[in-house]
């Protein structure tokens, strides 16, 4: 398993782009992943690559070869990374635009006084595009309230309200708020045991770059996710579509190819920079292992970031050395508690008679880059309910250390206690 090991951690943090230095600031420990992770210099210099080519594919020529090529490794380099022997990769504009877009063709094609299923724990990138598209369609939506302390929904608070008459299901595997997981497999398997053809679709987004992907674990039709989150870029989309989700009626060009869902050219130098990540991945997971296989070497990576993530999180919460953790400093609550074993390398807390933005640009002055999330359209669902106005998110991933940790709690003692 990974641990704060040296040599290790150099070596990761070689092969990111401002690790430790901003380009517009200087140097700053970069606690912002939630907002978007740090590029993989490899992505870098793929995408200047792929942007200076002027072909497309679907010409006769090598250059076209060659970028076809490089789309359907990226297509297989997926099926590995994410564990699905079925189905097919698209690129789109976002995330989100993948989530609308997945959710207006299922409820579309859903059946006349249908239902749809969501929770309110979820993204608007889900949630807004099921609510538009239920009202538009005429369908009911059904809301599943999350539970405000742990910052979860379980699969028996979907079962509660599942009827067979449902026919989209809505599932965020992660928020983007707190950090916390949900246990997909579980909620996906507490659908489907009451409304077996239910589409389900799920809100990848915030988990890809903290856990494990098994697709064919969780039996579901539509998973999104943003590489820019997951140590590409920005600029693109990826989700990945079951068989019976291609083969619903869709937007696409009268004539053009049978289950295409891809729109206009595609950016080859996104496809490129994903098969880097995935790559990025397979060395980690030789690092941290013995495994021979790419499958069971990500697998191994997987959960060594897993367990780095879980130190870093459970060190600020805990405190180390002789520096109190959060759940240690007077006034400062911390979002879903602070033992919550779903919690996914994200720390979300308030100070009580101090402004989140605050506290936010406090760090921001000390070179510690944070985020605050407000009561809005992004963060109400998960804030207003706990009565809170804002709240500092602090959010990591395997390539920041615990000194880093050890840095923002000395800054966060100094300026709350």
């Amino acid at each position: 398993m990974l641990k704060d090991n040296h040599n290790l951690l150099t070596a990761i943090r070689a092969r990111f782009a401002h690790v430790d230095s901003c380009p517009f600031q200087g140097p700053r420990i970069y606690f912002e992943n939630g907002g978007g992770a740090l590029s993989l210099k490899s992505v870098v210099a793929t995408s200047a690559k792929y942007a200076a080519i002027p072909d497309n594919h679907g010409r006769d020529n090598p250059a076209t070869e060659a970028l076809t090529r490089t789309i359907a490794k990226a297509k297989t380099d997926l099926a590995v990374l994410m564990n699905t022997t079925s189905g097919q990769f698209i690129v789109g504009e976002t995330g989100t635009e993948l989530l609308f877009r997945m959710i207006r063709v299922a409820c579309l094609n859903a059946p006349k006084g249908a239902k749809v299923i969501g929770s309110s724990i979820e993204h608007p990138a889900s949630r807004s595009a099921a609510l538009h598209w239920a009202e538009y369609t005429g369908m009911k939506y059904v809301n599943v309230q999350h539970d405000d302390a742990t910052g979860m929904v379980t699969a028996d608070d979907y079962a509660a309200l599942m009827t067979p008459d449902v026919a989209l299901a809505t599932i965020l595997h992660a928020s983007p708020v707190t950090g916390i997981g949900m246990d997909v497999v579980a909620i996906s398997k507490a659908i489907r045991s009451v409304a077996p053809d239910c589409l389900i679709i799920v809100d990848g987004i915030q988990h890809a770059a903290h856990g494990q992907l098994r697709l064919d674990d969780y039996n579901v039709d539509g998973y999104a996710i943003s590489p820019y989150k997951v140590f590409s870029r920005h600029g693109y989309g990826i989700a990945w579509l079951s068989d019976r989700m291609t083969a619903l009626p869709h937007e696409a060009l009268i004539g053009g190819p049978a289950g295409n869902w891809e729109l206009g050219t595609r950016d080859t130098g996104a496809y490129a920079a994903i098969s880097d990540v995935v790559s990025y991945f397979d060395w980690l997971g030789g690092e941290v292992s013995g495994e021979m296989e790419p499958g069971k070497r990500i697998e191994a990576a997987g959960k060594a970031i897993h367990s780095l993530e879980t130190k870093l999180t459970n060190t600020l919460i805990n405190g180390t050395d002789n520096l109190p953790g959060l759940r240690d400093i007077e006034k400062v609550t911390i979002l879903a508690g602070a033992d919550n074993p779903a919690r996914e390398g994200t720390v979300s807390f308030c100070v009580e008679g101090l402004p989140s933005p605050e506290i936010v640009k406090i760090l921001n002055n000390h070179g510690i880059r944070t985020h605050t999330r407000k009561a809005d359209h992004y963060s109400g669902n998960i804030l207003n309910p706990l009565h809170f106005p804002d709240c500092i998110r602090i959010s990591m991933c395997h390539y920041n250390t615990t000194h880093e940790v050890a840095l923002a709690l000395g800054v966060l003692n100094d300026s709350i206690s």
